[in-house]
């Protein structure tokens, strides 16, 4: 790697992705990327399908912006805020809030959960209660965060989210499998080479998994039949939100209720009762960042978790990690001890519950988005997220590999044909062998 004046990098940290792919085969794999610290990396493939490859190696950030963008992090937790509205009978009043708030402002109003702990504050109207609060908001976003020496660092077309062009060939072609003796005296020692095991690739556009078994296709009549006598739950944020939309337009006996909700914020419902299929889609609470939500619709995960009876009729979704990029870790980590403790009692009341865990994704970025929405935050829940339920009899529907390994672009609301794949996952899970 260089720095921004063409000088050889010493150290690293940069924020780089690897991805092998054939667009022949419609088929594509994440890849490790190996820090040496020294400037230098090392991007590792597994040789997945037979025929061409081509490397793509993408820099996301450099080291000097990640280094910003921790600082971000760190002291300015409050570069996205929050409002609600507060109002009794004619006087209503607007005010900030957020996940922490300086005291020594103004009087605040403490909406700590009382059975997760979660906090959460708003500033006190001056003529209203705390118990006059109507509703939430995103209120928007603090802008002038960087000088102008840190904003060279964050250029579209520059040095965000741009290819790294090959001084030589950057394909490969991948022979058949051939064993001979020394294979397999090589494969029966007990030492193994560094390999990395990615959680599956595309192949024909199709994503198949590793160590799952095969995965099954499924239409709209193979999903209405899966998902008989089957209550489908679906917490969290808008890519969760996504799923219900696909699988509203997907089953075509499914008709969606109306609650009279906003639009895009929920609650959302819909039933097939000629099949006995419910869905039911709620998002998740604070710090969400939907336009207005009802404050009586502010409802934490855990709690509604333990709100579920639970048993083999029943899928639970879970989807949060975009909402916490601003926060430090620690705030994301809270919320999935919670969930996690939830869940755990969820599965010994009814162990035969099917928990889908959805992991973050990759996304366009730009200067502006870098600064909240950055994938270098997503990175760093990602990997919480997959720590925290470890060990956990869960399905980890791994969006982070899923929009990597795929050769269209990269957004927040990943395109129809990879929500597509990711719900094939969730059906084969539900039941198997009937696609």
């Amino acid at each position: 790697m260089h720095n921004f004046h063409g000088h050889l990098k010493s150290h690293g940290g940069d924020f780089l992705l690897a991805r092998l792919y054939s667009s022949e085969l419609e088929a594509g794999v994440a890849g490790q990327v190996l820090d040496h610290r020294n400037g230098t990396y090392s991007a590792i493939f597994p040789l997945l399908w037979q025929g061409s490859a081509q490397v793509e190696m993408t820099l996301v950030h450099p080291s000097e912006a990640v280094h910003v963008l921790r600082r971000l992090r760190e002291e300015r937790p409050d570069r996205v805020f929050f409002k609600s509205l507060f109002r009794s009978g004619k006087l209503s009043q607007t005010t900030v809030c957020n996940l922490c708030l300086p005291t020594n402002q103004k009087p605040l109003c403490n909406y700590t959960d009382p059975h997760t702990g979660e906090p959460w504050y708003c500033y006190k109207p001056k003529l209203l209660s705390c118990d006059t609060r109507i509703n939430h908001a995103k209120g928007g976003y603090v802008k002038h965060l960087l000088t102008n020496k840190e904003a060279l660092l964050f250029q579209s077309g520059v040095n965000i989210k741009v290819h790294i062009h090959p001084s030589g060939s950057d394909s490969v072609t991948v022979l058949p499998e051939k064993k001979d003796k020394a294979d397999v005296e090589r494969s029966s020692m007990k030492t193994e080479p560094t390999r990395i095991t990615p959680s599956g690739y595309y192949f024909q556009g199709s994503w198949r998994a590793l160590g799952g078994g095969v995965m099954c296709q499924f239409n709209d009549s193979s999903a209405t039949q899966c998902l008989k006598g089957k209550v489908v739950y679906m917490y969290g944020d808008s890519t969760a939100r996504q799923w219900f939309e696909y699988l509203n337009a997907l089953l075509p006996e499914l008709k969606e209720f109306n609650l009279y909700s906003p639009k895009k914020v929920g609650p959302f419902m819909a039933v097939d009762s000629t099949h006995n299929v419910l869905l039911k889609y709620h998002c998740h609470g604070p710090p969400i960042r939907y336009s207005t939500v009802i404050a009586s619709e502010m409802r934490y995960v855990a709690n509604e978790l333990d709100g579920l009876t639970g048993g083999s009729n029943t899928v639970v979704i879970i989807s949060v990690w975009s909402h916490f990029s601003t926060y430090p870790v620690q705030a994301y980590i809270r919320r999935l001890r919670h969930i996690r403790r939830a869940l755990v009692r969820l599965l010994d009341r009814a162990p035969g519950t099917l928990v889908v865990l959805r992991s973050a994704n990759l996304q366009a970025q730009n200067p502006e988005v870098s600064l909240y929405n950055s994938d270098w935050f997503s990175v760093q829940l990602d990997g919480v997220l997959r720590a925290m339920f470890r060990g956990l009899d869960v399905l980890l529907i791994d969006a982070w590999e899923m929009t990597l390994a795929h050769h269209l672009p990269h957004a927040l609301h990943p395109p129809p044909i990879i929500i597509k794949n990711m719900i094939n996952i969730i059906l084969t899970h539900v039941c198997p062998g009937k696609s």
